[in-house]
């Protein structure tokens, strides 16, 4: 093994995909690093939605927290 890192500027969407792979119940945007909780497709099934963000620097620091009873983004 030569490097941790495949590519740096990748680091934080390659992290960010794999935990939504161990996460059925979220998403990441496609041209965004953003995780979110899969939301039900009915308006009126929706939760108020809950956003946090983080520094520069920061990502995917708070991408744990997104989920049911949790962030939304």
């Amino acid at each position: 093994m030569k490097k941790l890192l495949d590519r740096p500027q990748d680091t934080v969407r390659d992290m960010l995909l794999g935990l939504a792979g161990l996460n059925p119940g979220l998403r990441v945007l496609a041209d965004e690093d953003v995780a979110i909780a899969a939301v039900p497709d009915r308006p009126e099934d929706r939760p108020v939605a809950l956003i946090s963000g983080g520094g520069s620097g920061h990502e995917p620091a708070h991408a744990g927290y997104v989920g049911a009873g949790m962030l939304s983004a």
